[in-house]
């Protein structure tokens, strides 16, 4: 078995490529030589005195055995002690390839959101037509991670890569161009957007786009993009070649007119459809009456979801072969148990635990033999190392907490990002307002507060005292927040019953724990309204019977209210603003 392993290894070797990793150690082969020499040189000796010593007192002055034996057994130690040097030296002729890694190719879908995507050519319009059309594809499971961006004059994210199709098909019913802080449509933005999302995987990802806006521009723009991007596009015009008139936002029959007076007709252009579908790279997706021009979409996503890198070579790591080099006085070590052969042994061992350059790596690998990289992490995180925890955990939501436990909260964020559970989008939601991001805080809150029931209470509380920062009415931290809401729902609730008041003791009734307590609605007079965006005409102040006593009660089951304070959030944070000479529709 070790002949044959050695003569594959032999026939294998690149002997224009072998050299060895640390040939310093070769010197080491000098005193072998000589402890060689020295040996035979004594065995030479012994042969001497038994031509002079008589035959009868041989056995008496010279030790037993036989001259081929010792020579055999010096010729081992030569062999043995040869081969650990060469060992050490670090033969080699083969440089170290890291297997590719299978990567999941992600999906950015980019929604214009400009007001010409109200025009009614597609009925019942364009935008809603492309929202009909985004629901199909996600009803197909695609089964990549998938991001939802809008852009009219500016570009902004609506739902990062996710998993969790509901999500993105709550936030889609909601869309239109009221919510776009500027006017216009800038599909630039778009795409430097969508480059940005892709970027935390080195896998090529799938841009889709739903716009009726290609032009001339639009033409050099793509054909620019896909050639220095790794991503490929597919475009789905949403308009037709007749074209419409395009409505002015809040009217019911007015209509944007250009210089002339004349009224701007927004058309789909065939010659730069048919352009962009000559350039590699570019797909032209048309509009079905059906879902099946999505449901085939969502096939050819499904079958390239996994992309594999290329095995790439270490430039100045070479692969190690001296532990090969065991193999061949393994059997001469077996022997160690024999009078003077445990030098063997030892020799062994030298050179077994030599063949590793890298002793951190070799310790690591070790450990690694008996503790998960987890229970590694968990370790480091109770010894309050939680940079190295962070760098160690497999878990990302476990990572995530470390990164948070450190201070770096932008690590933390992108490990709880990974995660699509409701306690890992709970910590986004913490991570985001510590990293001052309110508004991506209250979503964050919002969605958890959607997933799990346990943590609706809690995250609810979070939500809304984040958008109190938002609406400049507190700066509370977030933590006493949510301490301090179990307090503020008992303020807000009374027994009126004497029996309710003894629920807690060992001889209460079983129906006296389940009684619910009540709101507070007896000894005050105190009325719930609903809080609105704007205060409508007809509203008279007079006409309420004590407007000191109404509580407003906002519900925000819109999330079309919260994206537009998002986007003109980030909008005051960034001093993000539209590109010059854009139109307004």
């Amino acid at each position: 078995m070790v002949q044959e392993v050695m003569k594959e290894i032999i026939k294998n070797i690149n002997w224009e490529e072998f050299h060895f990793l640390r040939p310093d150690f070769l010197w080491l082969l000098i005193p072998a030589i000589l402890i060689f020499v020295i040996g035979m040189f004594l065995l030479q000796e012994n042969i001497k005195w038994q031509k002079i010593i008589s035959p009868h007192l041989r056995k008496y002055m010279i030790t037993e055995g036989s001259g081929m034996k010792r020579f055999l057994m010096h010729l081992a130690l030569f062999l043995t002690i040869s081969l650990a040097i060469i060992g050490l030296s670090g033969p080699t002729w083969k440089k170290i390839e890291l297997p590719g890694k299978v990567l999941e190719t992600p999906l950015v879908i980019l929604l214009d959101l400009s007001q010409s995507m109200m025009a009614v050519d597609i009925q019942p319009n364009r935008l809603e037509r492309a929202k009909f059309k985004i629901n199909d594809l996600i009803t197909e499971k695609p089964g990549a991670r998938i991001a939802l961006v809008g852009f009219a004059g500016t570009a902004h994210t609506i739902i990062p890569l996710t998993s969790d199709y509901k999500i993105i098909n709550t936030h889609v019913k909601s869309l239109s161009p009221k919510i776009m802080p500027f006017a216009g449509s800038d599909l630039e933005a778009a795409l430097i957007l969508a480059d940005t999302i892709t970027a935390v995987t080195t896998a090529p990802g799938t841009v889709l786009v739903f716009s009726d806006d290609f032009d001339n521009n639009s033409f050099e723009l793509l054909q620019k993009y896909v050639s220095n991007s790794k991503n490929k596009l597919i475009i789905v015009p949403m308009n037709t070649a007749n074209g419409s008139k395009i409505p002015i936002p809040n009217t019911k029959s007015s209509y944007f007119k250009n210089t002339k007076g004349e009224y701007v007709i927004s058309q789909l252009k065939p010659v730069i459809i048919n352009k962009l579908k000559s350039i590699e790279g570019i797909t032209v997706s048309h509009l079905t009456l059906d879902n099946s021009d999505m449901e085939l979409l969502a096939k050819n996503i499904s079958k390239n979801l996994e992309f594999k890198e290329k095995d790439k070579e270490k430039e100045d790591d070479w692969e190690d072969y001296g532990l090969w080099f065991i193999l061949p006085f393994i059997a001469l070590v077996l022997f160690w148990f024999r009078k003077g052969w445990v030098l063997f042994s030892v020799l062994f061992v030298f050179s077994f635990s030599s063949c590793q350059n890298n002793e951190k790596e070799a310790k690591s690998k070790f450990i690694d033999l008996w503790l998960t990289k987890d229970y590694q992490a968990q370790q480091l995180y109770n010894s309050e190392q939680y940079q190295q925890a962070g760098k160690t955990y497999n878990s990302n939501i476990r990572s995530g907490i470390a990164w948070y436990k450190s201070g770096d909260y932008e690590k933390a964020i992108e490990e709880f990002e990974k995660d699509t559970s409701a306690m890992a989008t709970y910590n986004l939601g913490l991570a985001y307002y510590q990293n001052g991001d309110y508004a991506a805080s209250a979503m964050a809150f919002g969605i958890a507060a959607e997933l799990d029931n346990s943590l609706k209470e809690k995250a609810s509380n979070n939500q809304l005292v984040v958008q109190r920062i938002l609406d400049g009415q507190s700066q509370a931290n977030i933590d006493e927040a949510t301490e301090a809401a179990p307090e503020q729902i008992a303020k807000n609730k009374e027994n009126k019953d004497s029996e309710d008041l003894g629920g807690g003791g060992q001889e209460a009734k079983k129906e006296d724990l389940k009684k619910e307590r009540k709101e507070e609605t007896v000894s005050t007079d105190i009325r719930k309204g609903k809080e609105m965006e704007f205060v409508p005409d007809d509203f008279k102040s007079e006409k309420q019977d004590n407007p000191q006593k109404i509580v407003m009660q906002r519900l925000d089951d819109d999330p079309a209210l919260f994206l537009k304070r998002k986007f003109i959030y980030q909008v005051k944070k960034t001093g993000l603003k539209p590109k010059k000479g854009l139109t307004k529709w």
